[in-house]
């Protein structure tokens, strides 16, 4: 699970889930499509981040 940082909550609903509609009707949908997935991505790496961080136990075998 990721955690949104100050600044994400515009990409965001309550629930998490991400927006694909821009909050505003004149905003360029296709740029906020890019944005959207740009802001995914730190999603991805932050999670890819945190999984090779994590060392294996040697207990668990």
């Amino acid at each position: 699970m990721s955690v949104i940082r100050r600044g994400d909550e515009r990409f965001h609903y309550s629930d998490g889930s991400h927006k694909w509609i821009p909050p505003d009707p004149d905003f360029d949908q296709e740029v906020w499509d890019a944005m959207v997935r740009q802001h995914q991505s730190q999603h991805l790496e932050e999670i890819s981040r945190r999984r090779t961080s994590r060392q294996p136990s040697e207990d668990r075998r």
